[in-house]
C-alpha cells in the first residue's frame, strides 16, 4: 500500500539516520550546499509573491517547493537532521560523535550554499549592483532588520523570542522531514511534506537555514545589520531552538511511542504465535 504506518515510518527514519551518519565529509558538504541554495531560492520565490501584491499566505503556500526539491533529490538539510540523527542515537544505531559530525558538516554546507545564493540573488535583482532591487529588495531588507534589530531592541526577551519561534518552527520542519517517509509515492510524499512546511512559514517562525539567506542578502542590500547582530540576535538562538525542538519535540516522542528493538519484536512475535501452535496440536 502507498501509506506507511507510524511504526514503519519511524523504522525507516532510523535506517535513514544510520545511512546519513555514514556519509563522507565531501558528500555531506556538497549536499548541504545544494540544500542551502535551494532553500534560498524557495524563500526568494515566496518574497516575489508578496512583492507582487499577493497575500503573505500565498508566499507560505509556495515556499515548500524548495523543501520538496531538496528532499526528493537527496540533499542534506541541517534542520531535518536535527531530528533524524537523534532518532538513530535513541535507537542505539548512531554514535553521538557521528551525529555531531553530520550536524557540523551539513550546517557548514547549508551556510555556504545560502551565502552563495545570497550573492547571486543580490547581483540578479540589482543588475550587478547598478539598481536598488525595487520592492523585492525592500522586503528582504525589512525582513533582515526584523529578524535581528527587532530582537535586539527587546534585549533578553528578544533572544528568548527568537529561541521560542525557532523551537516552534523546527517542530513543523522536522515533522515535514519525517512525513516525507509516510508515503511510497512521490505525490504522497510531496503532499505530506507540504502541510507542516506551509504552516511554519505562514506563522512567521524562525528557521536557521532560511535566515542564512535572508539576513546576509539584506546586508548586501544595505540593511543596517552587522555580522555580530546577525549571529548573536538570530543565528545562535534560532539554531539552538531548532536543535531543541528537532530532538525533544519530534525525535523523542516518535522513538518512545513507536520504535521497538528487533529483539523485542521477535519476542512479541514468538509469544503471539504460541496460542496458534497450541490450537493446532
Amino acid at each position: 500500500m502507498d501509506h506507511v504506518t507510524p511504526p514503519e515510518l519511524v523504522g525507516d527514519a532510523i535506517e535513514l539516520a544510520v545511512r546519513k551518519s555514514g556519509l563522507g565529509a565531501g558528500d555531506l558538504l556538497v549536499r548541504g550546499i545544494m540544500a542551502g541554495a535551494l532553500l534560498g531560492i524557495a524563500t526568494s520565490f515566496a518574497f516575489i509573491a508578496v512583492a507582487q501584491g499577493l497575500p503573505p499566505l500565498v508566499g507560505a503556500i509556495i515556499f515548500p517547493v524548495g523543501f520538496v526539491m531538496l528532499v526528493l533529490s537527496g540533499q542534506e538539510l541541517a534542520t531535518g537532521n536535527f531530528a533524524l540523527l537523534p532518532m538513530g542515537v535513541m535507537a542505539g544505531r548512531v554514535e553521538i560523535g557521528r551525529l555531531l559530525r553530520n550536524w557540523a558538516l551539513v550546517y557548514l554546507g547549508n551556510l555556504i550554499g545560502s551565502l552563495l545564493f545570497a550573492v547571486l540573488c543580490y547581483l540578479s535583482i540589482t543588475n550587478w549592483g547598478k539598481a536598488d532591487g525595487g520592492t523585492l529588495a525592500e522586503l528582504i531588507r525589512q525582513a533582515a532588520q526584523k529578524k535581528t534589530l527587532g530582537f535586539m531592541a527587546l534585549g533578553a526577551s528578544g533572544w528568548g523570542t527568537a529561541f521560542v519561534r525557532a523551537t516552534l518552527c523546527n517542530w513543523m520542519v522536522t515533522l515535514g522531514t519525517i512525513l516525507s517517509l509516510s508515503s511510497r509515492s512521490t505525490g504522497g510524499k510531496i503532499l505530506a511534506m507540504w502541510l507542516p512546511i506551509t504552516t511554519f512559514f505562514a506563522l512567521g517562525y524562525e528557521h536557521s537555514i532560511v535566515n542564512m539567506y535572508v539576513i546576509p542578502t539584506g546586508m548586501l542590500l544595505r540593511a543596517p545589520v552587522s555580522i555580530a547582530a546577525w549571529w548573536v540576535w538570530n543565528q545562535i538562538p534560532v539554531t539552538l531552538g531548532n536543535v531543541v525542538s528537532g530532538t525533544l519535540f519530534t525525535a523523542g516522542p516518535l522513538v518512545f511511542s513507536y520504535y521497538k528493538k528487533p529483539g523485542l519484536v521477535a519476542m512479541e512475535a514468538s509469544t503471539s504465535s504460541k496460542p496458534e501452535i497450541a490450537a493446532a496440536s
